[in-house]
């Protein structure tokens, strides 16, 4: 026998055989991840789509406030005939041009920073207890204003919340200018 012909044919069936089972092995992991890309691919396809959507409910609810809004201002149309239960629309809808015309800056709705003595560090104390909007802070009795001050520490202390409830109603209220008239008499808050 002609050992100088059956060893290259015997590495060269191992290798072929080794060669078809590695291509298996790696051809079907790349399959399962082309798999994966497709999937991720049309799950952030998806994702814009809800985006868009999700915008373009906005835009219309923001229409619709506006609509109720201009349409609740004329003395001939009332709010209660429209088909929406009055007790879920709001007493006023917040404008920020005309807070922005009041204050002279920006202001973002529910902004509890925009009353008086009233800094980051004690609105971050306030969302603690649950007090995120200007109607939620209205509605607290000055009590409570004090409990959440003393929750925050020694450096609270010197916070005097007394007029922090009618603050927040004026803005929750939209009644801008009465609300920086009444703040430039007032001292950090402090009637």
């Amino acid at each position: 026998m002609n050992w100088c012909i059956l060893i290259p044919l015997l590495v060269g069936l191992i290798s072929a055989i080794l060669g078809y089972l590695l291509g298996r092995l790696f051809g079907y992991k790349n399959n399962e991840s082309e798999t994966y890309i497709a999937r991720i691919s049309q799950l952030e396809s998806d994702l814009e789509a809800c985006k868009k959507s999700r915008n373009t409910l906005e835009n219309d609810l923001q229409s619709a406030k506006d609509s109720i809004t201009k349409l609740s201002a004329d003395d001939d149309v009332h709010i209660s005939s429209f088909s929406v239960p009055v007790k879920d629309v709001p007493a006023v809808f917040f404008s920020a041009d005309a807070a922005k015309a009041a204050f002279g800056k920006k202001v973002k709705q529910d902004d509890l920073k925009i009353v008086e003595g009233i800094g980051p560090k004690i609105e971050q104390l306030f969302h603690g207890f649950e007090i995120k909007t200007w109607k939620a802070l209205s509605e607290t009795s000055v009590e409570k204003c004090k409990e959440v001050l003393k929750s925050g520490g020694d450096r609270f202390k010197m916070h005097n919340p007394g007029t922090w409830p009618k603050q927040a109603q004026l803005a929750y209220e939209g009644k801008w200018k009465e609300l920086v008239e009444w703040q430039d008499k007032l001292d950090g808050g402090k009637a």
